[in-house]
């Protein structure tokens, strides 16, 4: 990517290497999911109840209210390299959503992202280094523990600078989907749903936050951020964190009703769906018409 000399968004907190305050809850991003899936295949624990046991991914993406933690100003950017990538992928999401949500009749309200280190606590709760990268509505932030690119590239082959602004982009898209009332939605179907069903609307979710990430990806291109092989990199990334091959690699099985995020040719799928057409609107993944 070509992101050196880019506007930096002022909307970051780091707080790496502080210790974080206990929270209530807790929230499971992506990289989480890639863990319950790992440990569930060792103890033959069904990963449903794991994901259950640690509130699963709605705790981070679609509870939309409870108690939190008092709102605290952003410290700005960070000096150090990843940390100034991941603020200059953060600016260019904000330049995207605004020009987007505007068309939509809509305003965008900026997310903070939050860089930790080891755990911190947010207003879905106190979560570890394990969850991944998350999205909490409650209070309209993203959180990244930058050292998840590490684990991505070294234990699922999925590396390189666009990869990594896919993974920031995805939790972005849980962003959207919360203004836009979304998340709301799918929280109140799933409250009503049996948990193969809740599952099934959890994965129409992950997938959509993926295609808003892909529409994203299509205006960095147009602002000339991407260089050749940078949209090959998300879509491999995608691939490599399906839920399908998460627990072939684990089990040698997969067991498509308990699915969260979608198998990789679906989050591919999608994710190609928003890269290629640039359309918050062809992101429709609750169209019950779209596999």
């Amino acid at each position: 990517m070509r992101w050196q000399g880019r506007r930096v968004s002022a909307n970051v907190d780091d707080r790496r290497g502080q210790r974080p305050r206990m929270g209530r809850g807790a929230g499971i991003g992506c990289g989480g999911l890639l863990l319950v899936m790992l440990f569930a295949a060792l103890t033959g624990t069904d990963p449903r109840d794991l994901l259950q046991l640690v509130g699963g991914l709605q705790a981070g993406t679609e509870s939309g209210s409870g108690a939190g933690l008092p709102n605290e100003p952003p410290s700005g950017p960070p000096a150090d390299e990843l940390g100034q990538f991941a603020s200059t992928v953060l600016a260019d999401t904000e330049d995207t959503w605004h020009e987007l949500l505007q068309r939509m009749g809509n305003r965008y309200r900026e997310p903070t992202l939050v860089l930790f280190s080891e755990a911190v606590s947010s207003a879905c709760g106190f979560n570890s280094a394990a969850v991944g990268p998350f999205y909490c509505p409650a209070d309209q932030k993203v959180y990244v523990d930058l050292s998840f690119f590490a684990d991505l590239e070294h234990r699922f082959g999925a590396g390189g600078d666009f990869a990594q602004a896919y993974v920031i982009s995805h939790e972005v898209g849980h962003h959207v989907q919360n203004l836009l009332g979304i998340s709301d939605e799918v929280q109140r179907a799933r409250q009503q749903s049996s948990q193969e069903q809740a599952n099934a609307l959890s994965v129409r979710l992950e997938l959509q936050a993926d295609c808003l990430a892909g529409v994203w990806g299509h205006f960095a291109y147009q602002r000339d951020l991407i260089e050749p092989g940078d949209f090959e990199e998300a879509l491999g990334t995608a691939a490599a964190i399906g839920d399908d091959r998460i627990q072939r690699r684990a089990t040698g099985r997969t067991v498509p009703e308990s699915w969260t995020h979608g198998s990789s040719e679906q989050r591919v799928q999608w994710l190609r769906r928003g890269l290629e057409s640039g359309d918050p609107a062809a992101c429709d993944t609750f169209d019950r018409r779209r596999p």
